[in-house]
């Protein structure tokens, strides 16, 4: 992940495409549409970005799943040959069409029904983000402490705890981070360090989140160690077997996650 601030905009929560009867879907419904605008089974292949024998297997598929045949095609003849929906093709599209609108308002009428749960809201903003970021932190701005080139943002989780995350001030306006505004902290795994002992080290970093060990997964390489903190959430750091061993973690040991202000990338929803 390159070092950078994210930005979380929101997409349409509920999405679906309507499909009839299990098979009659947009793609066969847009075959139909190019047969009727080209009258050529072969044009609309082309309209479509299919191969002729593509679009003609999404032909016969939807003629033999018809009661009645939707498109007729004919070969040769004086006029070339060609293909045209038959009452039936035409009355389905336009049944298709109504249902469509129907569909999408349908859609709409969700997608507002859920923006007014910000509950719901907050829990699908996290399942939306998409990054090579292992560990994702999601809180409220308490407070921002702008200096001349950057500014410290502390952001407190839902468990209580506190983070102090530094960001240039450039990006905290294009963000338009502001006191009580949600955020989400994202982290690579490797950029954490456990410390079972807290009080026999001294540290610069300036985070600090006690926790416990919920699981130890291992392989030739590296291991990865799930920490669990108080508000639920959980951090996966990397560490090495010898850091495993010295440490002696194992499921249910008391931990403490350390990582410095520069670390998190620092986003909003």
């Amino acid at each position: 992940m390159t070092k950078k601030q994210y930005a979380v905009s929101p997409p349409m929560w509920v999405a679906g495409e309507l499909r009839l009867a299990g098979a009659l879907d947009n793609r066969i419904i847009g075959l139909l549409k190019a047969i009727r605008q080209t009258g050529s089974l072969n044009q609309a292949a082309k309209q479509l970005g299919l191969s002729y024998k593509g679009a003609w297997q999404i032909l016969e598929r939807a003629n033999n799943s018809a009661p009645k045949i939707l498109v007729t095609t004919a070969t040769g003849g004086s006029k070339g040959g060609g293909s045209c929906l038959t009452d039936a093709g035409h009355a389905l599209l336009a049944l298709f069409t109504r249902l469509e609108q129907q569909h999408r308002l349908f859609i709409e009428q969700l997608n507002r029904n859920l923006a007014d749960n910000p509950d719901m809201v907050s829990l699908l903003q996290r399942l939306a983000i998409k990054t090579s970021g292992r560990n994702q932190l999601f809180g409220c701005i308490t407070n921002i402490c702008i200096g001349s080139v950057n500014a410290e943002v502390t952001m407190q989780l839902k468990g209580g705890e506190s983070i102090v995350t530094t960001i240039d001030i450039t990006a905290l306006n294009e963000l338009e981070l502001t006191i009580g505004v949600d955020a989400v902290l994202l982290m690579n795994s490797t950029d954490i360090t456990l410390v079972v002992d807290r009080g026999s080290y001294r540290f610069s970093a300036r985070n600090c989140l006690a926790g416990h060990v919920l699981a130890v997964q291992q392989n030739a390489d590296d291991v990865e160690v799930i920490v669990l903190l108080p508000s639920g959430e959980t951090l996966i750091a990397s560490i090495t077997p010898p850091s495993l061993q010295n440490l002696n973690l194992i499921a249910g040991k008391p931990v403490w996650v350390i990582f410095k202000s520069n670390v998190p990338y620092l986003g909003c929803r």
